[in-house]
């Protein structure tokens, strides 16, 4: 009896190794950071950390359940964000060694940006093996306070170049705070939009339409229609297309005032009022019923007390009308439109 048991726990174990371990191995994290950077003391406690999270989301996906979230070394905030992302569409971390470079800050927080995820949404023939990238930040403790989808790696990338009009660290925050708000819009997320935006917010919005010529010949073509709205309406119609999409994927790319041509001249700064940054993209929203792409122009404030930031203006034009590529708009895309 007693070989018995010792026989069929040596073969637990076999399998244990050659099966289990083979296909939840351990995610592996080294953190790097800048040779003229001084290392923080809590840079290895980081990479451990996120370690543990990124094999935790490989087990959960694997054996498709939830998340095991109690010991996780993360704080509320970073948990909701994780669980809201996961409740939409699963993931998991490719590889088994994760090397990246961190970004570290005056306060001793941290940021990694670049974590290469999986996404594998259940039921839905959409994204499925879609390469992903998730942004994670750090106390100066190494705790995790924030997990997020980033950036895709090229307008990251973008940004960082660009960034001769703004100090590099206000540059880095202000690509956090574009990180999240697109990470909203994916997670559906209406509370957290409607707080980031001033009550007096500006929304502009574009839409192509089709009408009838008024010539003898007749025909139709497009035009561009723009609606200006309330932040009380803007937000009244984003929780009707929350409701009616079972997904939305949103994606920014070409930061920079002259993004859509290939260049890049970054964030611009307001002359006037030096809170104020005007930032434009190119848009690309998919979703369940509806695409499109176009131009988005926000225009933040980022209070000297160190306040959350809210954005005031946003406008959006479509690149394409009646088959031909649309150049941005000045009027409603420059800072120079509405330096408030």
């Amino acid at each position: 009896m007693k070989a018995r048991l010792t026989y069929t726990l040596a073969i637990l174990a076999c399998m244990l190794v050659l099966g289990v371990n083979k296909s939840m191995a351990t995610v592996t994290v080294t953190l790097t950071i800048d040779e003229t950077a001084d290392r923080p003391a809590a840079l290895d406690v980081a990479a451990n950390n996120l370690g543990l999270l990124l094999t935790e989301i490989n087990r959960a996906q694997q054996a498709k359940s939830i998340l095991t979230t109690k010991g996780l070394p993360m704080d509320d905030f970073a948990l909701k964000s994780l669980l809201r992302l996961w409740a939409v569409t699963p993931f998991y971390c490719d590889d088994e060694e994760v090397v990246e470079r961190c970004w570290v800050f005056k306060n001793g927080t941290m940021m990694v940006s670049h974590i290469p995820l999986i996404i594998t949404p259940e039921d839905e023939s959409f994204g499925v093996g879609a390469y992903q990238e998730a942004v994670v930040e750090f106390d100066s403790h190494g705790y995790i306070t924030d997990f997020r989808l980033a950036l895709d790696s090229h307008t990251a990338e973008s940004m960082e170049r660009c960034g001769s009009v703004v100090e590099k660290e206000r540059q880095m925050i202000i690509m956090q705070y574009i990180e999240r708000f697109r990470t909203a819009y994916n997670q559906r997320d209406s509370n957290y939009i409607e707080k980031i935006f001033s009550d007096d917010a500006l929304i502009i919005t574009g839409k192509v339409v089709t009408v009838r010529n008024r010539s003898d010949f007749g025909g139709m073509s497009q035009k561009v229609e723009y609606t200006k709205q309330t932040k009380e309406q803007y937000i009244r119609n984003l929780k009707k297309a929350f409701r009616r999409n079972k997904w939305i994927d949103v994606k920014f790319s070409e930061i920079g005032e002259n993004g859509e041509s290939g260049g890049c001249a970054g964030i611009t700064r307001s002359t006037i009022d030096p809170t104020k940054y005007g930032v434009r993209l190119r848009q690309e929203w998919n979703s369940s019923s509806y695409s499109d792409k176009g131009y988005l122009f926000l225009l933040w404030e980022f209070p000297e007390n160190g306040g959350d930031p809210i954005i005031h203006v946003r406008t959006w034009q479509p690149e394409w009308v009646g088959g031909k590529l649309q150049k941005p708009d000045d009027d409603i895309s420059t800072l120079g439109a509405f330096d408030l």
